[in-house]
């Protein structure tokens, strides 16, 4: 049997992941690694969850183990309001405008599901979350990037290819604007309040919806907060994403889908054909934490350790990297990722053998594009590594870019 022949137009179009294949070489013991986004598993609360997953199987085993609604836990929902207060403000969510996700990464799937197909056209950041560019582009919509800037999204050429699409009469095809508007990923980059409120503005005049990825607001480190698109826009305009993978743990793969009554019920329908239901076990576990611990209080510790795993990083780059005359990079007020940009010239897909030979890993721009474009460009996870590790492997990484400057001409 010729498999080609029986796939469908969408078996034909997945493309494995460019960084789960890079980051098979780093699992050598001698590896440093700064490429997956994944949390520092110091920072699970390993001993309380374990104490109420003990509890919830014994004394709730008729929920916890059995299906649960495609909604999910009840529980879970009113812990997750009165959170979503705390952290954003947002107040009056009503049952019906929430669902519960296996991990955002399902949440962006069931985005793609419910309003994108081959005549529509969606807007990403550039460069872009490679799970939303995953999951989007299994729609095969047509893809329109926007430039981020230090201070985020530049929504002045956002506001100018939409008039030019407007112009072509094709404004009904653009679905939504996707953005991650705190501590970017890779760009690492923050968008400021008059951007937030530019975007707004802007979509409410051509009437396109946004969708705000959040997964890491709760991770910051200095500089104050700004209000969510959610909070300023309301659910008539944006549907908020947000995960407990950052700051619970990626294990119990919970993430939720927050908007307006109808967009959340189709997205429930959607996900009813997708899986019937995410597990009644986790939910009910990440319900009885909320209730019972401070999150806020008990993410305190693990924000100062990614703070400051971040300022050795930025403090090695500072040092070591001053002999690459041109090199450019974020210190983010939150999040995982620094995003370095270095001298033209430079491809960080092809300098990735270099990395090899001196077992250094990172995550080369080229995955953050759509068209899987060359680039300048790196993005480095401090979250994992311990900092020793961080400081020795900056070095690591000066030495690959020298090395492979001066094999181009370039240094």
């Amino acid at each position: 049997m010729s498999l080609e022949d029986k796939l469908s137009e969408v078996g034909r179009n997945l493309r494995s992941s460019i960084i789960r294949e890079l980051l098979k070489f780093a699992a050598s013991p001698e590896a440093i690694s700064f490429g997956g986004g994944v949390p520092d598993p110091n920072t699970f609360p390993r001993h309380e969850l374990a104490e109420i997953a003990k509890e919830v199987i014994e004394q709730d085993y008729s929920y916890t183990l059995q299906y649960n609604t495609t909604e999910g836990d009840d529980l879970l929902a009113q812990e997750m309001s009165k959170l979503l207060t705390r952290i954003y403000g947002i107040e009056g969510i009503q049952r019906d405008q929430m669902l519960f996700t296996t991990g955002s990464q399902q949440a962006l799937d069931l985005m793609a599901r419910i309003f994108l197909d081959k005549d529509s056209i969606c807007f990403m950041e550039f460069p872009a979350y490679l799970g939303a560019v995953s999951a989007f582009r299994m729609s095969f919509p047509r893809f329109e990037t926007v430039p981020v800037e230090d201070d985020g999204m530049d929504v002045d050429y956002l506001e100018r290819r939409l008039k030019e699409i407007d112009a072509k009469g094709e404004i009904c095809k653009v679905k939504f604007i996707y953005t991650v508007p705190n501590f970017h990923n890779p760009a690492s980059v923050t968008m400021s309040l008059e951007k937030r409120k530019r975007l707004i503005e802007i979509c409410n005049r051509y009437d396109i919806l946004i969708l705000e990825d959040d997964p890491y607001g709760m991770l910051r480190f200095s500089g104050e907060p700004k209000p969510s698109l959610y909070k300023l826009a309301g659910p008539d305009r944006v549907v908020l994403l947000n995960t407990f993978s950052k700051v619970l743990t990626p294990g119990l793969r919970i993430g939720v889908i927050l908007g307006r009554s109808d967009i959340v019920r189709r997205a429930t329908m959607a996900k009813q054909a997708m899986d019937l239901c995410c597990p009644s076990l986790t939910q009910r576990i990440a319900a009885r934490y909320l209730n019972r611990y401070d999150i806020v209080e008990q993410i305190k510790p693990g924000i100062e350790l990614y703070r400051s795993k971040k300022d050795t990083m930025i403090k090695a780059l500072n040092q070591d990297f001053s002999v690459i005359e041109g090199a450019k990079w974020i210190d983010p007020e939150g999040g995982l990722f620094v995003w370095i940009t270095l001298p033209q010239g430079f491809d960080t897909i092809g300098m990735f053998d270099v990395a090899k030979s001196k077992n250094v890993y990172y995550i080369p721009g080229e995955a953050f594009s759509i068209e899987k474009t060359p680039s300048t460009s790196m993005r480095l996870s401090f979250c994992l590594p311990p900092e020793e590790k961080i400081v020795e492997g900056i070095r690591r990484l000066r030495d690959v870019i020298v090395e492979y400057g001066k094999q181009k001409g370039l240094m």
